[in-house]
């Protein structure tokens, strides 16, 4: 006998994806910005600093305006965290450590990742000394990152103590002055958690299971993506890790969900969602399929585009209130000024928490007063001046 899969609307993928990035509901305070990363399990890492960097901007989405010394603290000290790649460079919970072996090994098995070592043995053995003599190092530190020619024409110190990241023997515990700083893993990293026991199929097994909890209802393709695994490597594990296949309206095609995400909806009564600016890096919306599927809000960085050809901005953020995604603007500081550069909001009623998200931004990092540069609607960009008075 057949059990019929569990459906779901599209409103209940959508609140069950909220609450689970910890943007509906009750706010765990006391867990502050460290549960904020245990609850995501990723939070990605980004060069730009249009209004905040991006590791700063997860936390403040979800636990409003925390100061930006806690966030930073919160990570990095007392051996709670350390950079890897998952979805990209990204901070995680001291916890997943183990869970990674199995990337470790496949950076061994390849023998290097972008660059080649000259000479490995002396260079790696130069780096570990220098780090077992001297405590945490940033590259330039360790004799210098680069070569003198682009960012790209790394120095064989940079090579080496990168491949000794990739393969677990260096950790990057915090950085300084946007530089990674590196400390030996066996000194970084607590004992229990300092090992590679674990095969490739656990910590598979645990690493889709920790991004179904994070993302609440997902395609295999969400799942995928989250820890930038592959969809293969997903089905070879989906069915050890708990989550229940389950029925998305509109989606058209498999998913599964977490039962805890499921018991939480079903028990769910009116709850409060985070008015607030999301970074174009956070998880909610880092997936832009999944994004245009939950949201129907189609969001792309345009950083890197030529300025003459883009549409929304630079760093282009979008505004989440409501449970929905109802506009974007592309935020700078200019002294003590927050200027909009550039925004988008769909309609009348994303006003007010278009002018309230800017407003609580501006004061979060240290801006008394906000300018509207531009509107794509003069309509809108007037009532959102007004609003801002």
């Amino acid at each position: 006998m057949t059990t019929a899969m569990l459906s779901i609307s599209a409103d209940e993928a959508r609140r069950i994806a909220l609450r689970s990035q910890g943007l509906l509901g009750a706010v765990d305070r006391r867990a502050g910005v460290r549960g904020v990363l245990r609850r995501l399990g990723a939070v990605q890492l980004d060069t730009i600093s249009a209004l905040a960097r991006s590791h700063e901007l997860v936390p403040y989405a979800r636990l409003g305006a925390v100061g930006r010394g806690a966030v930073e603290a919160a990570y990095w000290t007392g051996g709670h965290a350390f950079e890897y790649w998952s979805h990209a460079a990204c901070i995680l919970p001291v916890e997943e450590w183990p869970h990674f072996a199995f990337r470790r090994r496949a950076y061994r098995a390849r023998g290097h990742r972008w660059h080649r070592l000259e000479d490995s043995e002396r260079s790696c053995a130069a780096v570990r000394g220098k780090l077992r003599a001297e405590g945490p190092l940033t590259a330039t530190e360790l004799g210098g990152a680069k070569n003198g020619g682009e960012w790209y024409d790394w120095s064989e110190t940079k090579i080496a103590v990168e491949w000794l990241l990739d393969t677990g023997e260096v950790v990057c515990t915090r950085r300084r002055g946007w530089k990674r700083v590196y400390d030996l893993a066996d000194r970084a990293i607590p004992g229990e958690l300092l090992h590679d026991d674990l095969t490739d199929h656990e910590c598979l097994r645990r690493l889709v299971a920790q991004a179904g909890a994070a993302m609440g209802v997902a395609t295999r393709a969400d799942l995928a993506d989250y820890h930038r695994i592959r969809n293969e490597q997903v089905d070879a594990v989906v069915a050890e890790t708990g989550l229940v296949p389950v029925e998305v309206e509109g989606w058209g095609r498999p998913a599964w969900a977490d039962p805890a995400a499921l018991e939480a909806e079903s028990a769910a009564g009116r709850e409060r969602c985070r008015t607030t600016l999301l970074s174009p890096f956070d998880s909610l919306v880092w997936d832009r399929p999944r994004t245009e599927r939950i949201f129907g809000f189609t969001h792309r960085l345009e950083a890197y585009v030529p300025r003459a050809k883009r549409v929304h901005g630079y760093f282009a953020m979008p505004l989440l209130s409501g449970g929905r995604l109802l506009g974007r603007v592309d935020p700078a500081r200019e002294g003590r000024t927050l200027v909009a550069r550039q925004v988008s909001m769909a309609g009348r009623g994303a006003v007010a928490p278009m002018a309230r998200a800017l407003r609580e931004a501006a004061g979060w990092v240290g801006c008394d007063a906000v300018r509207v540069e531009r509107c794509d609607d003069r309509e809108l960009a007037a009532a959102l001046t007004a609003a801002l008075d």
